[in-house]
This record gives structure tokens, C-alpha cells and sequence, in this order.
């Protein structure tokens, strides 16, 4: 069972994740649009996309969310041991 610190990074770290997620993704989307002048694909697997357009667009959202995430849990991981004078128990494992 998770302790009560375990519970309480569980769900900032997920508030950070998910809020920078949805930055991110406004920002691709008009990062998108301002390059290419066409709204994101909607659905990059299908069949009516280009490859190329569905290939850059996976690369481009997948890069610019998955850094907004891993940069907001760092900041979250650094508030927290601020706060309690530790690494949260998910990041001590790696010997830290």
C-alpha cells in the first residue's frame, strides 16, 4: 500500500503531467498550422492522410508533449523534495 507522501506525488505528478500534456498540445497544434497552414490530422491513421503529414505530425506532437511532461514532473519532483526534504519514493529507486 502507498503511503500518504507515495499518494500525494501520485496525484501532483499527474496534475503536472496532464497540464503541460494539454500545453503542449495547443501549442503543436498551432506550431502545425503555422508551418504547414492546414489544421493538425484529426486522426493521423487514417487511410485520407498523407504518410508524410501523418508521420511528421506524430513525430512532432509525440516530442513537444512527452518533453512538456517529463520537464513539469521534474519541476513537480523539485517542489516536492523543497517541500519535504526528499525525492518522492517512485524517484529514489534509481539510487539518488
Amino acid at each position: 500500500m502507498a503511503s500518504g507522501g507515495s499518494k500525494v506525488w501520485s496525484v501532483f505528478s499527474l496534475v503536472a503531467a496532464l497540464g503541460a500534456a494539454a500545453m503542449a498540445k495547443k501549442g503543436a497544434d498551432a506550431t502545425w498550422k503555422l508551418a504547414t497552414g492546414k489544421k493538425p490530422p484529426e486522426n493521423p491513421a487514417d487511410p485520407d492522410v498523407e504518410i508524410w503529414e501523418a508521420v511528421a505530425w506524430a513525430a512532432v506532437s509525440g516530442l513537444l508533449i512527452g518533453l512538456a511532461r517529463m520537464l513539469a514532473q521534474r519541476k513537480a519532483a523539485g517542489y516536492y523534495a523543497r517541500s519535504t526534504g526528499h525525492l518522492p519514493p517512485e524517484l529514489r529507486k534509481d539510487g539518488q
